[in-house]
């Protein structure tokens, strides 16, 4: 089975979780129609304060549905659209891409990823214990930060449940996803 988006979610305003909706609208160079970390220079309250002018290449966040999966096993309840993300996905290990893939998700719009999403302690005040999951090192002591990954629009579009998503790996060699700012 291909790879496809379960839930597309946006929020006007800076809150943590975004609304699940029927469509979102992506806008190249811009992000999430409606969303409050779409626009051309950074968004996210902490980076707009440190630098406002700084190119934004967090214009729009996905995760997989399989960390939710995951995290249920472990005793958390996480819905799509909990967690900040604006595309939840399945059939995809985002983690594993490299910087630089283009994801064509629907008919006609594409995102080209940019870096992992850094876990905040926003995810503990939404369920207590919840970073310690999804930030964590692995048995070669890495860090693992599971809590999806970033990009920005190249090509608009519209993006509904239930839209594949084809996947486009940059020339190699690859780089790996990377906490940037």
């Amino acid at each position: 089975m291909e790879p496809f988006v379960i839930a597309v979610s946006r929020s006007e305003t800076h809150t943590f979780s975004k609304t699940n909706r029927s469509n979102i609208q992506l806008i190249e160079g811009f992000g999430v129609e409606g969303d409050a970390h779409a626009g051309k220079t950074v968004k996210h309250r902490y980076l707009a304060a440190k630098e406002p002018s700084r190119p934004n290449i967090l214009q729009i966040h996905l995760i997989q549905a399989e960390l939710f999966d995951k995290l249920e096993k472990k005793g958390f309840s996480v819905k799509p659209g909990e967690l900040g993300e604006n595309i939840t996905t399945r059939k995809i290990d985002l983690l594993s891409l490299p910087t630089g893939t283009i994801l064509t998700v629907g008919k006609e719009a594409k995102i080209k990823l940019t870096a992992l999403r850094s876990p905040c302690k926003q995810i503990d005040d939404f369920q207590e214990g919840l970073v310690k999951e999804v930030l964590h090192k692995n048995k070669k002591g890495e860090i693992v930060m599971e809590i999806g990954v970033m990009g920005i629009v190249v090509a608009s579009g519209e993006v509904l449940p239930g839209d594949t998503i084809q996947i486009d790996l940059p020339p190699e060699p690859f780089q790996k996803l990377i906490y940037t700012w």
